[in-house]
């Protein structure tokens, strides 16, 4: 058995790990813990106090209780939010609270999509135009190329959880484009578990989203590689168990 930890900031598109880890089968496990959201708002100053270190380390108190072998913030505004080193800081602390290997959602979009080979993306995001620049910058940071950018300029992650798929692929392929090679799907609380066959399907290539990015980088600190198409082209890679 292998178990994951996630820490999820509040109640909004949790929904999509129990659908996850189902369509995982095997031997993999996901705990997931929820920490105080504070102020449901993407603006930066409520982002940063999301992902505090007094936060994260309070869900880490549950979490460890689990069993988990990895653990991984997920939430993609509350870490990209501190910029790149900031962000490197951020997981840096919590490995250390954790006593073991930790990541966040933002750093899970980068590995993920050098795993997949590509470094022209779009991003479609839920959040106002800012946070959604400030997504855009912290993966430029990391070296790739972000050709559009689309913003829907929504403030809270109680109105994003209840989007369904006329929304999600909406958005999709609002922010697709010619040049991208991929399409990144940033918002946690947005849910995608169920879509992404459809959307890889629609737009005729990868898409990485924020919840499945998270397991897949929770897998990669536990140095397991799973085959699950049904959760896109990022579980079809090289796998090491097969399911």
């Amino acid at each position: 058995m292998t178990a994951l930890g996630l820490l999820y900031p509040g109640h909004s598109g949790e929904d999509d790990y129990p659908r996850i880890e189902q369509l995982l089968g095997s031997d993999i496990r996901l705990d997931v813990v929820h920490t105080d959201i504070g102020e449901d708002a993407h603006r930066p100053e409520a982002l940063r106090e999301m992902g505090s270190a007094a936060r994260l380390a309070a869900g880490m108190e549950e979490l460890r209780l689990t069993g988990a072998e990895t653990v991984v913030w997920a939430c993609t505004s509350g870490s990209f939010v501190y910029g790149w080193e900031g962000a490197q800081e951020q997981v840096r602390a919590l490995a250390r609270v954790a006593g073991m290997p930790a990541s966040s959602t933002s750093f899970a979009f980068v590995h993920a999509a050098r795993e997949i080979g590509v470094r022209r993306v779009a991003v479609g995001a839920t959040y106002p135009e800012d946070v959604a620049a400030l997504f855009a910058d912290f993966l430029r940071a990391a070296g790739l190329e972000v050709v559009a950018v689309r913003s829907s300029g929504i403030v809270t992650a109680a109105e994003v959880g209840t989007w369904g798929e006329e929304e999600v692929l909406t958005l999709a392929r609002a922010a697709d484009g010619a040049e991208a090679e991929a399409v990144l799907l940033p918002d946690t609380a947005l849910h995608t578990a169920a879509h992404l066959p459809l959307l890889e399907k629609a737009l005729s290539k990868p898409v990485l989203t924020a919840n499945q990015v998270s397991v897949w980088e929770g897998l990669r600190l536990a140095d397991r590689r799973v085959n699950a198409p049904a959760l896109g082209t990022l579980f079809t890679r090289e796998p090491i168990v097969q399911v």
